[in-house]
């Protein structure tokens, strides 16, 4: 044990040494990756605030054919626009940008309107531009007013009730609280969290072999009379306490940037006080010993510092490969994926911010299987360190 920890104290100082490695493992990441997250939060929220204020733009195509939809659009706030375009010039119009949505109205709209058939209007827009999408369903919202509304008229007309045409009586109640509708602005922060962790561990895992290998140090290391085993074990234990610096630096910083995106203008709200962001770093503890061992075990296999940076790159979306899975076909927190080290940590970190906490045994799952995994890559780590193979 006592070769252990004096192997773990050589290489924590060594790592203090290394301005880029430190810059790298506990600041590049747990800092830049927090701020960049929020700075691109608070942009969206911004973005959507002032969609929600200003009044969408319409350009409309013949509006002579059509005077009482024009003042019903004008009415709703709608900046009508008027354009001279045929469909294929709309079209064009659309694609180039020039105009964000048009609107042409038919020929045949005010006497299809007379005879109560349906009014043809054709509304062009395009569907992949992300900016202009707000302001596109609100001018659907607008038109599929005015058409209720023509046919409310209609029946009243024909001396018919409009409620006839109306047999449901819908009423949507949503149970969604702020704080589980914050989870939604805040989807990857589990991502961020699980790779700034990884991060912090990672050049210190690549120097434990690769980089003792380049340096011709890996020999005479082993020929100390020290169990090989100690010596990987102290590397990764190193590595493992960069990895929980990292983890706790991050989740420091979103816990202190968040307050300033202006989540409670949107009525969500996220708790990120002393008490959370300490059960957010308990979660993630599990996983530490894992990424470490992990990581050392790809590195052990590389030659050159350039070799396993380029392995442990890809080493890095592993823990991303199941919540990608998680958020692409929506997966709820079960018992058996509790199992799954990375995922069991997202589903924790989500029940943290949704604060609705999962069963303990949910929990003691996670832990469980995490841990049981970091040992077993332990073994293997101590295993390869006690190969001959190993300075060749």
């Amino acid at each position: 044990m006592r070769a252990l920890l004096t192997v773990f104290a050589k290489e924590f100082r060594e790592n203090l040494r290394e301005r880029r490695t430190l810059f790298s493992a506990l600041i590049f990441g747990p800092l830049l990756a927090p701020a960049l997250f929020t700075a691109l939060l608070a942009a969206e929220l911004h973005r959507n605030a002032e969609a929600g204020e200003r009044a969408p733009r319409l350009a409309v195509a013949h509006a002579e054919r059509a005077p009482n939809l024009l003042a019903f659009l004008r009415a709703a706030g709608v900046a009508v626009q008027a354009a001279d375009y045929d469909g294929a010039a709309a079209r064009a119009a659309v694609r180039a940008h020039r105009a964000d949505r048009v609107l042409v109205v038919s020929e045949a709209f005010g006497a299809s309107l007379a005879r109560g058939a349906p009014a043809p209007l054709a509304l062009y827009a395009d569907s992949s531009d992300v900016a202009a999408a707000t302001d596109t369903e609100r001018v659907r919202a607008v038109l599929a007013q005015y058409g209720a509304e023509l046919g409310r008229l209609r029946l009243l007309a024909r001396g018919l009730d409009p409620l006839i045409a109306s047999p449901l009586a819908l009423a949507e109640l949503d149970v969604s609280t702020p704080t589980t509708r914050a989870v939604l602005a805040l989807g990857l922060l589990s991502y961020f969290m699980l790779l700034t962790l990884l991060m912090g561990g990672m050049y210190l895992a690549i120097d434990a072999t690769a980089g003792e290998r380049e340096r011709g140090s890996l020999e005479p290391l082993l020929t100390l009379p020290v169990p090989r085993a100690q010596l990987i074990f102290g590397k990764i234990l190193a590595a493992c306490a960069y990895m929980t610096l990292s983890l706790v630096l991050t989740v420091s910083a979103f816990a202190l940037l968040l307050r300033f995106t202006g989540l409670e203008r949107f009525g969500m709200s996220v708790d990120l006080g002393a008490a959370v962001a300490a059960r957010l770093v308990l979660y993630c503890l599990p996983f530490v010993p894992l990424g470490a061992a992990l990581m050392t075990i790809v590195a052990a296999f590389t030659r050159t510092y350039r070799e396993a940076q380029t392995y442990l790159g890809l080493v890095l979306l592993v823990p991303t490969l199941p919540l990608a899975f998680a958020s692409a076909l929506g997966l709820r927190p079960t018992l058996p994926l509790m199992a799954v080290p990375s995922l069991s940590q997202h589903f924790l970190i989500q029940s943290v911010l949704r604060d609705e906490p999962l069963p303990a045994s949910y929990a003691l799952l996670s832990v469980a299987s995490s841990l049981l995994i970091a040992a077993l890559l332990w073994g293997i780590a101590g295993r390869l360190y006690r190969r001959e193979a190993l300075l060749g």
